[in-house]
């Protein structure tokens, strides 16, 4: 429920003091850089020659459907977006169903590290699954075996990320189904297998394709995986867009495919927010209670999850943490190299800012869409465009500041803070507003009824919204490799770097700075996000 019409953006100037800072930002950031990249290739349409030598034109608009070597990238990166996103809800909807409503040994555990690939950086996820998978990789050195092929180690780097996006919002649907309704189906005889089909998953199914559709948008815009991952051959969009702007500097053709990106993203992102809008379950349900797994065929869906859980999620973190493991030896001193110290303190610096920047924005973006409906729209804005688009468009559009410290920390912003932005609205629209009330009955005005009601009572949602944010800007990737300067080196570009050099000593660096983000990344989202909280016993 929303908050009452005593609220702090009941008055006038709260509504605008909340609003016109967001839609300012966002119209410098991300608005007014997606129509410098429109207006960039349109005044380019009639100039010179276009991707592949083409003419300039409507052919030029048209290259991703008819040139070949375009509709090739273009296939394969609905390809692979495609078929993650077939894989994670395949096996996603299972784990959800046993981890909700199954009790067995090490539950709690899995539960809590599904967690960990919102935190995990992008590029020690890519180097997990080439320590993993790749030629000097475990199974290689264990089995001889390692995947030569870059389509199928991108696949599984993304069902790593992705698994967990669904599994998530499905145990959260599942948790909304009303006991009583499934015990008055199991009475009138309908099989565990048939309740679940006919009452579990109506109601589970807006969620889970909701969380599909971000499946789907993560995996289609991604460079990070793409670009170590995929190589030439299994090169997506995203990657094409980055070399025609790093290497070829054909900011003409890189606008169109961003553009062509943008309008895949736009279309996928109003359909995710039309069924997250129908996957709000009732507030209070009977809960039903978690149980032990009984027979033969319930104990080997425990195990096959078990076995999921462990391949895609468990198996790339160990890999990376044994491969940096054994490179310390050789490779420890980066720890205490000069470039390394300054990539850390980049990071650093650039994570804070973008913590503090993005609380604010979102506390203000979440309190102006209580008031105004309309701006939740905005929500799923930055979904739309990828890091990529953020990085190009911003240069486009402000190329005499492309080196300004505000403009990379700005992008960073962009892409964090709509974590902090969804954690106050969800906290906003279950604020019990009898409080509120009770405020204003004893004389405070709005605004110090908020001081001393509301925003106590939002910290736990600013401090998990801004974890993801601190997550997020640690983990950045491509806004930096379009806006950073070399003396703003982070520990991502520095590992991509070292990646990029030829030698056994240089993976040995990598592998080590992949451990040490992914640490960083895992110790700051824990401070930020606070203790964790006891799960209630089991009924």
């Amino acid at each position: 429920m929303p908050l009452s019409s005593d609220s702090f953006t009941d008055s006038r100037a709260g509504r605008y003091l909340a609003a016109l800072p967001v839609l300012v930002f966002l119209g410098a950031v991300l608005v007014a850089p997606v129509l410098a990249l429109l207006a960039y290739a349109v005044a380019q349409s009639g100039q010179g020659s276009g991707i592949g030598g083409q003419a300039w034109g409507l052919s030029a608009w048209m290259a991703p459907l008819t040139d070949g070597y375009l509709r090739q990238r273009l296939l394969w990166t609905l390809l692979q977006a495609v078929l993650t996103t077939a894989l994670a809800l395949v096996l996603g909807v299972p784990m959800a169903w046993v981890l909700q409503r199954l009790e067995f040994a090490g539950r709690s555990a899995m539960q809590r590290t599904l967690l960990l690939p919102f935190v995990v950086p992008t590029l020690v996820v890519a180097l997990g699954v080439l320590a993993l998978l790749g030629p000097h990789g475990a199974l290689a050195r264990v089995f001889g075996v390692s995947v030569d092929s870059g389509a199928w180690l991108l696949l599984y780097g993304n069902l790593f990320f992705n698994l967990s996006v669904v599994v998530r919002p499905a145990m959260a649907a599942l948790a909304g189904v009303n006991a009583s309704q499934l015990a008055a189906a199991r009475s009138l005889g309908a099989t565990p297998w048939r309740a679940f089909w006919r009452l579990e998953w109506p109601l589970v199914r807006p969620a889970v394709l909701a969380a599909c559709c971000l499946v789907f948008l993560y995996c289609f815009s991604g460079l990070g995986l793409a670009l170590v991952l995929g190589g030439q051959q299994f090169a997506t969009l995203e990657v094409e867009i980055y070399t025609l702007v790093a290497h070829e500097l054909a900011l003409g053709p890189a606008s169109i495919l961003a553009l062509w990106v943008a309008a895949v993203g736009a279309w996928v992102t109003t359909l995710y927010a039309r069924l997250a809008s129908r996957s709000i379950t009732p507030v209070r349900v009977q809960p039903l209670p978690r149980r032990i797994p009984s027979g033969r065929t319930e104990t080997v869906l425990v195990l096959s999850m078990a076995l999921v859980f462990m391949c895609f999620v468990l198996l790339p973190l160990v890999a990376i943490a044994q491969a940096a493991i054994n490179s310390i030896a050789t490779g420890w001193q980066v720890l205490v190299d000069g470039d390394t110290l300054l990539a850390l303190g980049n990071t650093l610096r650039f994570c804070a800012v973008t913590v503090l920047a993005s609380s604010v924005l979102g506390l203000l973006h979440g309190l102006a869409a209580q008031r105004w409906r309309w701006l939740r729209a905005f929500l799923f804005a930055p979904l739309v465009v990828s890091s990529v688009m953020v990085g190009f468009g911003l240069l486009v559009l402000y190329p005499r500041y492309s080196g300004s410290m505000v403009l990379l920390l700005a992008g960073y912003t962009l892409v964090a803070y709509p974590f902090v932005t969804q954690s106050v609205v969800a906290a906003l629209d279950t604020m019990p507003t009898q409080w509120l009330a009770a405020a204003r009955l004893l004389g405070a005005s709005p605004w110090r009824a908020f001081w001393r009601v509301t925003l106590p009572l939002l910290v736990p949602a600013l401090r998990r919204g801004a974890a993801f944010a601190a997550a997020t800007a640690i983990g950045e990737f491509a806004v930096t490799l379009f806006l950073s300067r070399p003396e703003w080196t982070t520990l991502t570009t520095l590992i991509y770097q070292r990646l990029g050099r030829p030698g056994a000593s240089n993976l040995a660096d990598a592998m080590v700075l992949a451990l040490l983000l992914l640490l960083l990344a895992y110790g700051i989202f824990r401070v930020l996000e606070g203790p964790v909280k006891k799960e209630s016993p089991r009924a």
